[in-house]
């Protein structure tokens, strides 16, 4: 499919929750949560794009990287470029409703692993959205990883048990959800974790552990101390707290500090194969992409999330050969001005 095609069905199918901008950079959705925008202002959705595109790259074209190896391997798989499908969940309360959510699931999940990357899916404020993507992913032998809200531990472990069922090869959760619109307004019990309760979830389990939510260099030595094995440095898309800072720029500090005692995976306002070189270079080891995804498989189904990421890995590509880098494992803040 041609991308722009794919752009033009998804703004039909989001049935206006959505605007499917020429840039998802959260100007057109501010405050719609629930929806696909930022909370209160906006402005923790729009940082993440606007901070972002702040990093300029260093263009460099005398040296002999011609063909790249764009590809990675993480809890002991190969991906073809250092990204995951973000846990987005929820059709019916902030995707227009237009689609199941087995159907939204399973065209992300078999795009991803078609394009040879891996999906994460999600947990949300109704209770078979879970069971719907567990069941998605066990389909295809477990080849995704499971993110779970931050409700009572018993109930994380619960579900963490249902994910290991599935046969999903790491588990997570998304901490920083316990602020999430959409969870309060259904009466969901979710809250903040001290140490020793996230180091209950994290020894519930054999798979490897990611605590998403982190902002913060004090945190992420924090999650280390729980035991995770890994972190996502991310702000929810500026869905959960008005006024954050942009991910990238908070990324440095926290990757001064663990980076190589711990994977740091980042999520918020990538979009292109640049905008991944750039969180490499800051010091993610791979990196998470929400909204994008909904909007693929909106437009295109599974065909449209796989135009998608081969629109990334070519963007990925070109952008390694004009900067110098022949691996993923040579980027690094030399190519940032």
């Amino acid at each position: 499919m041609d991308y722009k095609e794919v752009l033009r069905n998804a703004r039909e199918n989001l049935n206006g929750t959505c605007k499917v901008c020429p840039v998802c950079n959260g100007v057109a959705c501010s405050g719609q949560v629930p929806g696909m925008g930022g909370k209160g202002t906006g402005e923790a959705f729009k940082i993440n794009v606007e901070a972002l595109d702040s990093y300029k790259l260093n263009m460099r074209v005398i040296h002999g990287v011609k063909n790249p190896d764009t590809s990675i391997n993480m809890f002991g798989k190969n991906l073809d470029i250092p990204v995951f499908a973000a846990p987005v969940s929820g059709t019916t309360l902030n995707m227009g409703g237009k689609f199941t959510e087995r159907e939204y699931i399973s065209w992300v999940i078999n795009g991803c692993l078609d394009a040879s990357i891996y999906p994460m899916v999600g947990d949300t404020a109704v209770d078979s959205f879970l069971l719907t993507n567990l069941e998605e992913l066990e389909k295809v032998k477990g080849q995704g990883i499971a993110i779970i809200k931050p409700w009572e531990n018993a109930n994380v472990i619960e579900k963490i048990k249902l994910a290991e069922k599935a046969r999903v090869f790491a588990v997570g959760m998304d901490i920083d959800a316990c602020g999430l619109i959409t969870l309060a307004l259904h009466g969901k019990p979710v809250m903040p974790k001290d140490v020793k309760e996230i180091k209950e979830i994290v020894d519930s389990t054999k798979l490897p552990f990611i605590l998403k939510g982190i902002m913060t260099a004090d945190e992420a030595e924090l999650a280390m101390e729980a035991g995770v094995d890994a972190i996502v440095v991310s702000n929810h898309g500026g869905r959960v707290l008005d006024q954050t800072p942009g991910v990238c720029d908070v990324l440095p500090e926290i990757a001064s500090k663990v980076k190589g005692k711990i994977t740091i995976l980042a999520d918020g306002g990538i979009r292109t194969g640049v905008d991944i070189l750039k969180m490499i270079a800051l010091g993610a080891d791979a990196v998470l992409i929400g909204r994008p995804f909904v909007t693929a498989s909106f437009g295109g189904k599974e065909e449209g999330v796989k135009t998608y990421i081969n629109r990334l890995k070519d963007e990925l590509k070109a952008a390694m050969i004009l900067t110098g880098c022949k691996s993923i494992k040579d980027v690094n803040d030399r190519i940032i001005y």
